[in-house]
């Protein structure tokens, strides 16, 4: 599942992408979205390493969504902020160490369908659909 910081991550980047054309400062950012601003400076400084946002220091200076980020999936974002995500684990919902078709868990014939719609969201959800201005 979505870690906090992974949701916080999400957050920022939906922010970011409903104001493709400003740059804006990590305080206001925080203020936005209401995360500690030392915090979301971390996030920040993540998501500019791995080219989802960029950064510009001093007067007017501030975080924008990369262009090209706006086409990326989520899984990107969460893949590099929390790791391998716990569908890509194959986690079992029941918290067995091996659970699949051969040695199901008491939960596996319904776990699964949800895992594999979880995975495809991740998979198909673009950053630039975190956005709650809809166009």
């Amino acid at each position: 599942m979505i870690s906090q910081t992974g949701k916080h991550a999400l957050h920022v980047l939906g922010y970011l992408a409903e104001n493709p054309d400003k740059c804006i400062s990590g305080q206001d950012i925080a203020k936005a979205i209401d995360v500690p601003a030392n915090y979301l400076g971390k996030i920040l400084n993540q998501l500019a390493k791995h080219g989802f946002v960029d950064s510009r220091k001093g007067w007017g200076g501030g975080f924008t969504i990369m262009e090209s980020a706006m086409h990326r999936p989520i899984s990107e974002v969460l893949d590099m902020i929390q790791g391998p995500t716990a569908t890509q684990k194959k986690e079992c919902a029941f918290g067995l160490g091996e659970c699949n078709d051969d040695q199901p868990c008491p939960l596996h014939v319904f776990y699964k369908p949800v895992r594999a719609l979880y995975e495809d969201m991740l998979k198909n959800v673009t950053i630039g659909q975190l956005s709650l201005k809809r166009k």
